[in-house]
């Protein structure tokens, strides 16, 4: 091992004595955005103040991070791309500091005016200067299968063609983006956006017909995803926070959910999103890198069911931070505003209670490494209580066994690296719908 292994090994195991984890940083460069996506409160037509970050100001948080340990990186918006310059100095500075996983993404507006014959010449530019950086993950939002939903959705005309021409110049730069779909009731076009409880003449006969289309949609997502060149996709869990944004008691910091009901589910919608998701996870697992974790899926679906099962709480506000464009402070999360921690490079970590409980939000940034680290954390120090849930919990370790093993598969989910389709086939699932 070299003296940098032994160095990282050294910090990860003193972590893990003081109930730690690698720590992960999202930081929103921006909340400027130029799309219109009518499930995000920073779309362009949303009248507030916009605020940005500076370099000189996120620099001092990027060498608190990794003198801290953090392992992750993510710089956000808005629309991280239209600060390409800071972006990207940003990204390499963060990694000349150590840290391991950079991610940022785009909603897409680079990929317009594929017709254009300046087309490809832009994207390499764009490309080349990701591409130039320490970036590990490159993400690009997708809300539906069907080309003019999703471009109606985001007011951008023509960037799903733009995209089939764009990837193929990523790849040959050593860069595979990953197509990052937000669940909404758009997803399957007017078979999901237009049923209604109202239809049925049961709660029961609604949403076993709800099941059933989003279902559908989600397998015909990720044949859409596969057959535009893809080789990762993702998903962000429905962030519909009750009736009001107050029902749940989270004051969001984080624009990116809106009141407008393309996102907002009930409890037992959701319940059946995450049980269709999990099933479509499966089938489509020895075809395209996953990032999804079932036992995730498993968690919230029992969570939001009100079925007994697996619980962990998210390591918000104690190994994952959120900052800010507006005031550029730390959060627990994006959804936690009501707790301001200051500025993240005053962060004293070891003051914060490791043992706080938050399950109020299905934000899968925290939520899904929450989830994955749990049976670890509870196995080193509470192994009796983890091993009764092993009893009571078969299927949600089993997956989680799965999602180690996946997860390995898919080089965990490197962007710069190529998909290794023999090492997904022990995958294969039966027959799909």
């Amino acid at each position: 091992m070299t003296a940098h292994g032994k160095i990282k090994a050294t910090r990860i195991l003193s972590m893990l004595r003081h109930k730690r984890l690698p720590g992960q940083l999202v930081i929103q460069l921006t909340d400027r955005c130029n799309a219109r996506c009518p499930q995000c409160g920073m779309r362009v037509t949303e009248p507030f103040d916009r605020s940005s970050l500076s370099v000189e100001r996120i620099k001092p948080m990027l060498r608190a991070a990794a003198e801290k340990g953090f392992a992750a990186v993510s710089f956000t918006g808005g629309e991280p791309l239209l600060r390409l310059k800071e972006l990207t100095t940003l990204i390499s500075y963060a990694g000349a500091q150590g840290i391991p996983c950079i991610r940022t993404g785009t909603n897409g507006f680079i990929f317009q005016y594929s017709q254009s014959p300046e087309f490809s010449s832009r994207i390499a530019r764009v490309a080349d200067a990701l591409a130039e950086t320490p970036l590990r993950n490159f993400w690009i939002s997708i809300d539906s299968f069907i080309p003019e939903v999703h471009e109606g959705m985001r007011g951008f005309k023509g960037i799903i063609r733009g995209l089939e021409k764009a990837l193929p110049i990523f790849h040959a730069r050593g860069l595979y983006p990953s197509a990052n779909l937000g669940i909404n009731r758009n997803l399957g076009g007017h078979l999901t956006r237009e049923l209604s409880r109202t239809q049925f003449h049961c709660e029961a006969a609604y949403l076993a017909e709800f099941y059933t289309r989003y279902l559908n949609a989600f397998h015909r997502y990720y044949r859409f995803i596969l057959s535009l060149g893809f080789t990762i996709v993702s998903a962000c869990y429905p962030m519909s926070l009750g009736n009001s944004e107050t029902d749940s008691g989270l004051s969001p910091v984080y624009a990116a959910t809106a009141v407008d009901d393309i996102v907002r589910f009930t409890n037992y919608e959701k319940a059946l999103l995450f049980k269709a998701l999990g099933e479509t996870v499966q089938a489509f697992r020895a075809d395209i890198r996953i990032f999804t974790p079932l036992c995730s899926l498993d968690m919230l679906e029992n969570q939001c069911g009100d079925l007994f099962g697996n619980t962990y709480s998210c390591r918000g506000g104690i190994d994952f931070f959120f900052v800010n464009a507006s005031q550029g402070d730390t959060f627990p999360c994006g959804y936690r505003g009501m707790e301001n921690l200051g500025k993240f490079q005053q962060l004293n970590q070891t003051a914060i209670n490791t043992s706080a409980s938050c399950t109020a939000c299905d934000w899968e940034c925290f939520r899904d490494p929450s989830t994955l680290s749990g049976p670890f954390l509870n196995g080193l120090f509470a192994p009796v209580r983890e091993l009764k849930k092993w009893v009571k919990s078969p299927r949600f370790y089993r997956h989680w066994l799965q999602d180690l093993l996946y997860y390995g598969a898919c080089d965990f989910f490197n962007g710069r690296m190529p998909p290794r389709p023999e090492r997904l086939r022990v995958f294969k699932q039966g027959k799909r719908t």
